[in-house]
């Protein structure tokens, strides 16, 4: 009788203190001592003197309460805040012991500074994945119950917001666009109308912008990338050169920089939009998508255009070859895709009915809502499976958004943000704590943040901080909070900034010799200037450009 042949797999016995993806010990262990160590330690006497300060500018204190305290008690101890209005001195609970208390200023204090320490330990887990993203989702929650910060329900409530509901139905209806083929297609028409280097930097660049405020960037990046090699390997043939580094550059670099720029179009562009549309929620001044497309649209084109003269001025002179011409190679690979027809023609359909969902109704009826109807339809039509959903949805990205939006409540309602806001105010120069120059001195400081860790994370960590700061400032609280999540965008210095830029560079090869078309300096030599001039874009454009003409909520 024949044996098959076993392999062994080594298996980990024990614990260790080696660091493994998703796993790093070391960092775990530093965070949780720092956490520990700084929530025994007593509040800060501004954290003391703010909770009880009466009618404190940037907080929205509940009915009938005069200060921070007040609104706490009302919400966590509503008899004893009952009670206390009453004149009693306490509750009555079962067997008459007394139920509740309310909460002192000290205690409300450090509920507010623990918040905190909940945001800054998420976004350094966050930042370096020292635990699965999805763990420290769910840590978040832990951690607001264990400091009985929210009520339970509460934590629920912030968890399951039409934001969340928004960012898993577009994570899903990009699972659908890839497997009916529809983005493949997309990118292939527009690349078939481009026949020369100029026409690629000032055409296509910007319209694969426009296209990465609707659809999935990262998507578009990794189907064009194989693309692009292809007109990269053909041109370098047809003119008789080995390899050419610039033009690898040009193609790749650019793809990149015009995707991540084309954040600023749609609240449907990324996670990061829809975390701060959450926020502006919680916040009382909700934004509808055809709101911010106002704001953010006519950012996108002049963005990409400047991104393709930069890219084309600095390396077409460096080119080996004389010319490309994409369009020769792509019509080929276009002649050779399936007729459009069938549950493509259906994706395009739903697709196509969404965006004027959320253009039309997504004020009254949210974004989440419309984009789950589209997932449903989906199903329906037979273009999903459910296994789809579980393989394409990454769900511990869902997660974070869910835990972001849950620690912006926590810190819009303990004062925890209000009090970043107020330090991060002091801390500024005077021309940067007020009117435009608080929206440049976000802008800038995201903009930074976004190069290190991802753009969800830190619109999830600076929105509950910078927010309260717009009313500090008397700037309304719509652009401070847009300049954020635009410059979240900007992430073009680092390969780890974005998934865009981690997709070119492991992709970027060589289809032939399968060397690395890019360098990690690449994206510091290129990146660092298109930030820059990202930044100008939006502080000429739209901050202190057509952003004047437009209606702000306040």
């Amino acid at each position: 009788m024949a044996h098959k042949m076993e392999i062994a797999v080594p298996v980990e016995h024990g614990w260790s203190w080696k660091s493994r993806p998703g796993y790093k010990p070391v960092l775990i262990l530093a965070a949780a001592i720092v956490f520990i160590a700084l929530t025994v330690m007593p509040p800060t006497q501004a954290m003391l003197e703010m909770v009880a300060k009466e009618n404190p500018s940037g907080y929205q204190l509940g009915k009938d309460c005069k200060s921070i305290v007040d609104t706490i008690n009302q919400k966590l101890r509503p008899e004893a805040f009952k009670a206390a209005r009453n004149g009693q001195t306490g509750v009555q609970g079962n067997h008459g012991h007394e139920a509740q208390t309310l909460l002192t200023a000290d205690q409300v204090a450090r509920m507010a500074k623990v918040m905190v320490l909940i945001l800054f330990t998420a976004a350094f887990l966050w930042g370096t994945e020292a635990l699965p993203i999805g763990a420290t989702d769910m840590l978040v929650a832990v951690l607001l119950y264990l400091f009985a910060v929210l009520p339970i329900n509460d934590i629920s409530k912030a968890y399951m917001s039409d934001a969340v509901f928004f960012i898993f139905g577009i994570l899903a209806v990009a699972v659908g666009v890839a497997k009916t083929g529809l983005d493949k297609r997309i990118g292939l028409i527009l690349l078939s109308r481009i026949r020369s280097t100029k026409a690629f930097a000032f055409i296509f660049l910007p319209t694969l912008s426009v296209c990465a405020s609707f659809l999935s960037e990262h998507a578009l990046v990794a189907l064009l990338i194989p693309v692009l090699m292809g007109v990269y390997k053909v041109t370098c043939k047809m003119n008789g050169v080995d390899k050419d580094p610039a033009l690898g550059i040009f193609l790749l670099l650019g793809l990149t920089f015009a995707a991540n720029v084309g954040g600023p179009g749609s609240p449907a562009a990324g996670g990061r939009n829809a975390i701060m549309v959450g926020y502006l929620m919680d916040y009382g001044s909700p934004i509808s998508f055809l709101q911010w497309m106002k704001t953010g649209f006519a950012l996108v084109p002049v963005m990409s255009v400047i991104i393709g003269a930069y890219m084309y001025i600095r390396c077409k002179p460096r080119f080996r070859v004389p010319d490309m011409d994409p369009g020769e190679v792509v019509r080929a690979e276009v002649a050779r895709m399936p007729k459009f027809r069938g549950k493509e023609v259906v994706m395009a359909v739903i697709l196509v009915l969404l965006v004027a969902a959320w253009l039309l109704i997504g004020e009254h009826a949210g974004l989440g809502g419309p984009t789950l109807y589209a997932v449903m339809a989906m199903f329906l039509a037979r273009i999903l499976t459910w296994e789809d959903i579980q393989d394409g949805v990454a769900f511990d990205v869902v997660g974070l958004y869910a835990a972001a939006t849950a620690i912006g409540v926590g810190l819009k309602i303990s004062g925890g943000g209000l009090w970043l806001a107020t330090a991060f105010v002091d801390m500024l120069p005077k021309f940067l704590s007020s009117g435009e120059g608080l929206i440049i001195g976000v802008s800038l400081l995201t903009g930074i943040m976004t190069n290190f860790m991802s753009d969800g994370a830190t619109v999830a960590a600076l929105g509950p901080v910078v927010l309260p700061m717009a009313t500090l400032a008397g700037v309304s609280i719509w652009k401070v909070g847009l300049a954020c999540a635009f410059s979240s965008s900007f992430a073009n210095i680092l390969v780890v900034g974005t998934p865009n830029n981690a997709i070119v560079f492991g992709m970027g090869r060589d289809p032939e010799t399968g060397e690395r078309l890019l360098d990690v300096m690449d994206f510091v030599k290129f990146g660092l200037p298109i930030t820059i001039l990202s930044w100008l874009a939006l502080w000429g454009w739209a901050v202190f450009g057509y952003w004047r003409f437009l209606e702000w909520s306040f």
